[in-house]
Formats: C-alpha cells, structure tokens, sequence
C-alpha cells in the first residue's frame, strides 16, 4: 500500500514574501531617485549624469529579477530562487546603496 501524497498547503508564505519583494522594490525604487536627484542637485554634469543613470540601470535591473521571483511566487509550487537571480539581487542592491553613499558624499 502506497503512502498518500500530502497536498501543500501554502498558507500565508508566499504572500508575506511577495511583500517583502514588494517593500524591497519599493525602497529600491527611492533609493534610486533620491540617488538620482541629488546627483542632479547642483546642476547637471557627466559624473552627476553618469551616476543618475547607473542607479536607473541598477534599478531596472533590481526590478526585473523582483518581477520574475514575484511572478513565480504565484504557482502552486514555486520553485527555489536560482543562485543567480539571488546573486542578481544582493549586486543590485548593493550597487544601489553604494550610489547612494557615493552621491551623499
């Protein structure tokens, strides 16, 4: 006799880390302007430019991988986030933060 299949029950996981992804974002998503706006304060210049846009870069980048992991979180059995799409998403992030430190300054 064959041991019966236990069906997953889900729960709230999935949504409370779909959250999470979606407060990621959105600080990623201020970390990113403000980044770019103080790049940009006293007036435009190339590395002021060039900074606005590697955090745009860096944050459509951040949200592309956030969208996938979200998307996936949405099947019955979503599967592991892949060490690259992991590793995607820490170099993003911290890539942002280094500019916002480095625009601060």
């Amino acid at each position: 006799m064959s041991a019966p299949v236990a069906v997953r029950d889900p729960g709230l996981q999935p949504e409370r880390t779909r959250l999470a992804w979606r407060r990621t974002t959105l600080s990623c998503t201020v970390v990113a302007v403000l980044a770019g706006k103080q790049a940009v304060h006293d007036g435009v210049t190339a590395p002021g430019l060039l900074a606005a846009s590697l955090s745009a870069l860096v944050w459509v980048l951040f949200l592309v991988v956030a969208h996938r992991r979200m998307r996936e979180l949405e099947r019955v059995r979503p599967d592991a986030l892949t060490p690259g799409r992991a590793l995607a998403a820490v170099c993003c992030t911290v890539a942002l933060a280094a500019f916002a430190v480095a625009v601060a300054l």
